[in-house]
């Protein structure tokens, strides 16, 4: 019996291709389960410029302040201001990946093979997609230790993730003027380890208590919100002085326009074609897009233990 997702069989026993309609279904399928796992993507600045081709960049525009207003004087004209602007070119790049099944597996297997490769795609390109924006976050030049510490190497088992650390991210922030979302709260991402210790807290609000906002938020505290991810970097850190090796959790909180996501080609399924004679089917996601940082004011980086 013919499996509905392979290739059609022709009269003459050629095979042609995947139809442009089942591979409209396998792209809006990966996208639709690649939302669940997404988390740096839900609070990036969002571009799609599709004029850009692989390897040239994507401007991403922002607006700097204005010189603050001043008394006015009966008779005299408000004196204007030209509008100001600065731009961050993003460098996107090609991305994908791609399965390749048998026909003897599609025709014997008791699950539809194609479409669970479709979801494993769909899982793939959510998490290159949220690597790519971790990793250009994680660039950000502010960076604050747990305990108070100057440097990575002098963190002892003492300084973890706690409310000392989160307050002196947001002084920083604050101090930065960085802009909260909706005016209320910045926004941290936190490896489910320091998630465990700042529960502890009296004072963590769990998401329950108000409402949940975003994937992967599980509470709040300081004026800052928290979304626990696996995607948070750890690093193996030998310490100052002697003793062994340890794991380092680089969190990170940011304020609003902190970092953009430039999207030349939106994410597609496509067809790499039939081989040996039909035995053979091919499946790949392919996008083209890049990640920046666009106010480094506006971000810092949380390292503990």
């Amino acid at each position: 019996m013919a499996n509905k997702y392979t290739s059609a069989r022709l009269s003459n026993d050629n095979y042609k291709p995947l139809s442009s309609t089942i591979l409209d279904v396998y792209s809006k399928e990966l996208l639709f389960h690649a939302q669940p796992v997404l988390r740096f993507a839900q609070f990036a600045v969002k571009k799609q410029d599709l004029s850009v081709t692989p390897g040239l960049t994507v401007n991403m525009l922002t607006y700097n302040n204005l010189e603050l207003g001043k008394k006015l004087e009966e008779g005299t004209a408000i004196e204007t201001q030209a509008l100001s602007t600065s731009q961050v070119q993003i460098p996107v790049y090609e991305y994908g990946n791609a399965i390749a099944v048998t026909e003897l597996l599609l025709q014997a297997s008791f699950d539809d093979v194609m479409n669970s490769g479709a979801k494993l795609l769909g899982l793939d390109y959510a998490k290159v997609v949220d690597t790519v924006l971790r990793d250009e976050v994680l660039k950000c030049s502010q960076v604050i230790y747990g305990g108070g510490k100057t440097n990575d190497e002098l963190l002892t088992a003492d300084d973890v993730f706690d409310s000392e650390a989160i307050k002196n991210a947001v002084e920083v922030l604050a101090t930065n003027n960085a802009a909260k979302y909706n005016n209320d709260y910045y926004v941290c991402f936190i490896h489910p380890h320091q998630a465990r210790t700042i529960r502890d807290d009296s004072e963590f609000m769990n998401v329950t208590e108000y409402g949940k906002q975003y994937a992967g938020e599980i509470g709040r505290i300081h004026d800052v919100i928290f979304i626990e991810t696996t995607q948070v970097k750890t690093a193996q850190v030998t310490p100052n002085g002697g003793g062994g090796p340890f794991t380092k959790y680089q969190a990170v909180m940011f304020g609003e326009n902190a970092y953009g996501f430039a999207e030349a080609l939106p994410v597609e399924m496509r067809d790499g074609g039939i081989e040996d004679f039909g035995r053979i089917h091919k499946l790949a996601w392919y996008s083209i897009f890049g990640a920046g940082i666009l106010m480094d004011d506006n971000i810092v980086r949380i390292e503990t233990r």
